[in-house]
């Protein structure tokens, strides 16, 4: 009896794991709704930090009591087996500190994976770039930590970009696509959570929809002045060489 029991068991538990096996499921194509949260009042204490101006200061001070700690912005990533678009929700003009660069999400970003080229039309202030260079490449360190985003279990990773930014992202392998938001990818898996600890940003995946994707909707954008990474960069240090911090911390937003 004891052996029918344990036999019926064991039928019982494979046919529950072949059901769950069945329905996991490793989408090559769909959409990722994302949420860019920005620690506001963390940026303006740096301000402080760094100022030794007492009228900015008071500015400062003003703007940390008439400004909300976070402000979320939204997104969405396209993407198939190789491409991705990265796209921002357009949001209402902003005033005062909130319309730092930092704060703002400045690209839309069609990353080709398997050519291992992006194109990136950004907004500079006034001025609109088409930047054609290739992917980023970004030297991931795997950790063993994992957490659960959007319902995927996730690995975490580190690196450090643009020089001096430390990044944690955290991916899936579940969605086998080496994409991401803004222009942070490379990893086997895609990645649902970018956290830049030091700047007081993170974007994070809300919700994922599986769906066949048409070709037309991950065309590259077309507008701006051509250039490259290294031309933009060349034209917004020239723009921002007298600015210090500030210049310094619009470079970063500007490049990421």
């Amino acid at each position: 009896m004891k052996k029918t029991i344990a036999l019926i068991t064991a039928m019982l538990f494979a046919r529950l794991y072949s059901a769950q096996a069945q329905n996991v499921r490793f989408p090559f194509e769909g959409t990722i709704e994302f949420e860019k949260t920005v620690n506001v009042h963390g940026l303006i204490k740096k301000s402080l930090e760094n100022s030794q101006n007492g009228f900015m200061r008071e500015i400062y001070e003003a703007q940390k009591k008439n400004s909300p700690q976070f402000k979320v912005l939204n997104s969405t990533l396209t993407f198939t087996k190789d491409k991705t678009l990265f796209t921002p929700v357009a949001q209402p003009e902003s005033r005062g500190f909130n319309d730092d660069p930092i704060i703002q999400q400045n690209s839309i970003i069609q990353t080709d994976l398997s050519a291992g080229t992006s194109i990136a039309q950004k907004k500079v202030f006034e001025e609109t770039f088409l930047v054609k260079d290739s992917v980023r490449k970004i030297n991931w360190k795997l950790t063993s930590e994992v957490r659960t985003i959007a319902g995927y279990e996730c690995r975490r990773a580190n690196a450090i970009v643009l020089d001096s930014i430390y990044v944690v992202a955290f991916y899936t392998d579940k969605i086998p696509v080496s994409g991401g938001p803004e222009s942070f990818a490379g990893l086997p898996g895609m990645i649902l959570g970018v956290a830049l600890p030091h700047e007081n940003i993170t974007w994070f995946a809300k919700t994922i929809t599986d769906k066949s994707i048409l070709s037309t909707a991950i065309t590259p954008p077309t507008k701006g002045k051509a250039t490259t990474n290294k031309g933009l960069r060349n034209i917004i240090n020239g723009a921002l060489k007298d600015w210090g911090t500030y210049g310094k911390t619009a470079l970063k937003a500007f490049m990421l």
